[in-house]
């Protein structure tokens, strides 16, 4: 086995966190071994002031990083894996799933300490139509207004503007160290989180039986297990980061627990279900739940959501 080892990341403040936080563990596993990081700007990074439904949907904060390690310039690669396709490029596969952090999402504000509490109309930033959706269907007077950017840039326009909200992903504040910056960890019966949120995936390619052996000291299998069910039911969605959908599945004794829906733009309607099952057969409970979405009308909702699909105003 060689000795020094290149991992690829994007160029963010929480991209960077993670891929020193798996560089770090891997010279705890390897202390003969060198890891270093590439930074490698993707299509996300590029246009950080434009909505990601404008953008295009597959591959945003992936593409060029998944281009070098198809081509062999690195190694491996960190990413979120909410960032990553349902179905991933030829040749390559996820080699390691890091044990999840909280998958919730979070209320950011300067003076009221939950959703419920925010006034009648109050504004209420997110880069997300999964948010915004189930935002308004909890509550349909809020304006939503759209921000992007990095967690840091993110929280300075927001300290710049007259929003009287923000949310965001409970992990990527913690693990920056702005725990102190959340107002209301939000419930799962109030708001789903992305698929994978909140989980670290290595990206390598598939036939190397070298890196397999040496990310395979990351994985956490029941995260693993968990993100199995809840990739599965995006993938048969046909769903991505550009569509209000949500799942989170857990494991308790042996059973996933998955529960996932489907809303409008506007939070009018709403399809969300749960399933349970054996652990052994958290691919298929995916399929199953989604089957159950699309039963109701999930289908034809998404194709509606694209068509109408726009961006607000961007905080700037």
């Amino acid at each position: 086995m060689k000795n020094r080892f290149l991992i690829g990341s994007r160029s963010s403040d929480l991209a960077l966190w993670q891929a020193n936080f798996v560089k770090t563990r891997l010279e705890d596993f390897f202390p003969d071994s060198v890891f270093e990081i590439r930074v490698i700007s993707t299509t996300g990074d590029q246009f950080v002031d434009v909505a990601l439904s404008k953008i295009g949907d597959k591959g945003l904060f992936t593409r060029q990083i998944e281009t070098q390690l198809l081509s062999g310039e690195i190694d491996f690669a960190v990413h979120s894996l909410k960032d990553l396709q349902t179905d991933q490029p030829d040749g390559l596969r996820i080699g390691a799933v890091c044990k999840r952090e909280l998958p919730n999402d979070v209320l950011i504000s300067k003076e009221f300490s939950s959703i419920d509490g925010l006034p009648k109309g109050a504004k209420v930033a997110t880069g997300s139509l999964r948010r915004k959706s189930q935002l308004l269907t909890y509550r349909p007077d809020l304006e939503i207004v759209e921000i992007r950017g990095n967690v840091p840039t993110r929280l300075k326009k927001f300290d710049e503007s007259g929003v009287d909200a923000m949310i965001l992903a409970y992990a990527g504040l913690h693990r920056l160290g702005f725990d102190s910056r959340v107002s209301q960890l939000i419930a799962f019966n109030v708001m789903l989180p992305a698929v994978g949120q909140g989980a670290i995936a290595v990206e390598i390619r598939g036939g190397d039986a070298e890196i397999a052996e040496l990310v395979v000291s990351l994985e956490d299998g029941p995260t693993r297990t968990c993100i199995i069910a809840e990739r599965a039911f995006l993938r048969t969605l046909e769903g991505g980061c550009q569509v209000p959908i949500g799942a989170y599945a857990s494991l308790e004794n042996g059973q996933v627990y998955l529960e996932g829906m489907v809303g409008s733009l506007d939070g009018t309607i709403v399809f969300r279900e749960s399933i349970h099952g054996d652990a052994g057969q958290s691919e298929r409970l995916g399929i199953r739940l989604a089957e159950k979405l699309i039963q109701m009308g999930a289908s034809e909702l998404l194709a509606q959501v694209r068509a109408e699909a726009s961006a607000e105003a961007v905080i700037r």
